[in-house]
């Protein structure tokens, strides 16, 4: 790094791309399914995750590079790299990624899978007995519901839904109307299942499964009788998913977002997977018809859609092939009726997910929701999922006549669908239903509980880092605080009035929030250690969270390393701060934790000379969480769980040295070397002193 980088610490030399970083953690992902010490079938769903997350990146993040790039912006971030140079990257990262996935699946799991009685026979090993049945099943389940498409003048190229499993199929000969055969397509309904099952009376293992495409290749030439096929190669096509919403030029959000969902499925392609035997003038077809490059084709050494295989995860019951089973502690007396307002009101309650219960949470709202003391329940959610109980007992509440109020946040990344669902129900149950802040994403996790006791209202408060939704909290780590603080009460209470209501900007007097004072609350913290070290005091900041690419903060971090501030970042995915560069960021180490567990939590802890100050948030520190979203940044005020959740999110997670790895200053990640003695996995350390 040359001299005028270190002066100059806007330079875009200090500065990892955004997309890059994002993709290098498919890559610790695919690590956690190559190691032989994770369980079989747990290895299996990394692959998956890996192969889900590459979906969603082209979907998002190389859609909108792509549309920049039509745009003509040259520009794209801080590193200053245009988006034709991050795209040309991305690809050649992605082959590597992708031809890794498929040397793991066909050259270590399928044969481990198959030493384990759980097979994937291809058609040539398909025994007489099982291409019968198998052939049976396509004429009986499979080929009623299929409309093959042979392409015409009168027949177009069709639209291709996203992400939906098809074959090109080559033809030859005359059709019954004397049409030259040539070119068909045939779209696989998403009402077939990906993974079929073969019965015992056929499998040849205990659990023998056959993909869809292979089903639909060896019995291809049934449906183009009179034809001949000269073959057919599996392609999926992925399309941009960002949904655009002029909120500013709309006068039902809402209804806006349903139009945009009715058109997702086909907007503007960004990738063609094809099978790797698909012939060039075949690729070259679909690829004019998607309006695609050679650069956006990847070719698949298997199955394009090797993901699906995620679905014979809960088929198989080999409890020895998965992670051993837990249970999340329940806060104690809950189980025996204990009123949770008695309970909070006597101290603050931490919750740290999914190693202690989500069931609190669900059993606050319910006990809320039939207390005849509580008069008013507020509350956000930006994911919530199927059948949340929450939802159940927000309409209760409503129902038993108490003020409900919910800001559902319709434009939750591939929840917008359900969350209108949500919103519809809610609103018929007499809940009133906001939808935020137009142009500001409403990601902060609050609950606020109003009751009458003894004559006066108290405010009972539920802040997390977290979603409200049971499922992945038994999956995500996050951290919870239960509180009747009247400070933090109070701010919570004007923060829903400022969502809910129309009014000039709050001051708070315990929170932080974005897009008003956190960003340049994290700042000031951060300039405080640095007049601590300047002074010859000590000076710390440990952070936790999910991605990081604020400028700002990261030139303010680079001039705390500077100044002798030592800092220990835990950023589970993209990082854009380069750490280690001499005279710049020597002081600045960042390391990512790849688990069982998917790492969620935000935590920022400032040494503040002896007198430390811990938040925990429901923001990561990108530029979009802390300029363009509302967001909620919460003190942890008592000490007992302020030491608490430094010892068990932090300092545990730095001791970490067996799913730890080291970002170096070239954007690269090296495992953290295993110390001397008995190994220490922070996960597995919380379950066994959390969970039972």
């Amino acid at each position: 790094m040359t001299i005028d980088a270190a002066r100059n610490l806007g330079h875009p030399g200090l500065f990892l791309n955004r997309e890059l970083a994002q993709l290098e953690f498919n890559f610790r992902v695919l690590a956690q399914a190559e190691d032989p010490q994770v369980p079989l079938l747990e290895r299996l769903r990394y692959l998956c995750i890996s192969c889900t997350n590459l979906d969603e990146f082209f979907e998002v993040r190389v859609a909108l590079l792509r549309e920049q790039l039509g745009l003509g912006e040259l520009v794209a971030a801080a590193d200053g790299m245009a988006p034709a140079e991050v795209l040309s990257r991305i690809r050649a990262r992605t082959l590597l990624l992708v031809k890794e996935q498929y040397d793991f699946w066909n050259g270590t799991l399928l044969p481990e899978l198959a030493q384990a009685g759980i097979r994937f026979p291809s058609c040539e090993e398909w025994s007489s007995k099982q291409r019968h049945w198998l052939q049976g099943y396509f004429r009986h389940e499979i080929l009623p519901v299929l409309s093959p498409l042979g392409l015409d003048p009168a027949h177009p190229f069709p639209l291709i839904l996203n992400k939906s499993l098809n074959l090109a199929v080559v033809l030859k000969g005359r059709d019954a109307f004397g049409r030259e055969g040539n070119m068909a397509l045939v779209r696989a309904p998403r009402s077939l299942p990906r993974i079929i099952r073969l019965p015992d009376e056929v499998a040849t293992a205990p659990h023998e499964f056959v993909f869809l495409s292979a089903v639909l290749q060896a019995f291809v030439d049934e449906m183009f009788p009179g034809l001949t096929v000269n073959g057919a190669w599996q392609f999926r096509v992925t399309r941009n998913s960002e949904l655009v919403v002029d909120e500013e030029e709309v006068e039902n959000i809402a209804l806006a977002v349903r139009d945009e969902l009715k058109g997702r499925g086909y907007a503007n392609a960004v990738r063609l997977e094809v099978e790797a035997t698909c012939p060039k003038p075949t690729a070259e077809f679909l690829m004019r018809n998607f309006g695609l490059a050679e650069a956006d084709i990847y070719r698949c050494e298997g199955p394009v859609n090797v993901n699906r295989i995620n679905a014979i995860y809960d088929q198989v019951d080999r409890p020895d092939l998965k992670f051993p089973p837990f249970v999340p502690a329940v806060l104690p007396g809950l189980a025996d009726g204990l009123n949770l307002f008695g309970a909070i009101a006597g101290q603050d309650i931490l919750l740290h997910h999914p190693y202690q219960s989500f069931a609190t949470v669900i059993e606050l709202l319910r006990q809320a929701s039939v207390d005849p003391d509580v008069l008013a329940i507020k509350q956000t959610l930006y994911r919530a999922g199927a059948d949340s109980p929450l939802v159940d007992h927000l309409v209760e509440a409503a129902r038993h006549g108490k003020d409900v109020t919910v800001v559902v946040e319709l434009r939750a990344r591939f929840d917008e669908e359900a969350n209108l669902r949500l919103a519809n129900r809610l609103q018929e149950a007499g809940v009133q239903v906001v939808y935020g802040v137009v142009g500001y994403k409403t990601h902060a996790k609050m609950l606020l509980i109003v009751r009458r006791e003894q004559g006066e209202l108290r405010r009972y408060v539920h802040l997390s880092t977290g979603n409200y939704h049971q499922f992945t909290a038994r999956l995500y780590t996050d951290l919870a605080l239960l509180t009747a603080h009247p400070d933090i009460g109070e701010d919570v209470h004007l923060l829903f009035l400022q969502l809910s209501g129309l009014g000039p900007v709050i001051r708070l007097k315990c929170l932080l929030h974005s897009p008003f004072t956190l960003h340049e609350g994290l700042v000031r913290k951060i300039e405080r250690e640095i007049e601590h070290a300047a002074a010859g005091r000590p000076a710390r900041i440990i952070a936790r969270m999910n991605a990081l690419n604020e400028p700002g903060v990261i030139e303010t971090l680079y001039r705390a390393s500077q100044a002798g501030v030592s800092i220990d970042l835990i950023v589970r995915g993209a990082c854009t701060l380069r750490p280690g560069v001499p005279g710049v960021s020597e002081n600045i180490r960042v390391r990512s934790i790849v688990g069982r567990f998917l790492e969620h939590s935000r935590v920022y802890w400032f040494g503040n000379d002896g007198a430390p100050e811990l938040y925990c948030a429901s923001a990561d520190w990108l530029e979009r969480n802390l300029l363009r979203r509302i967001e909620t940044c919460f003190p942890i005020r008592d000490p007992e769980l302020a030491a608490r959740v430094f010892d068990e999110a932090l300092a545990n997670y730095l001791a970490d040295d067996t799913q730890a790895w080291e970002l170096q200053a070239d954007g690269s990640y090296s495992r953290v070397p295993r110390r001397a003695g008995e190994p220490h996995s922070a996960q597995q350390e919380l379950l066994a002193r959390l969970a039972t």
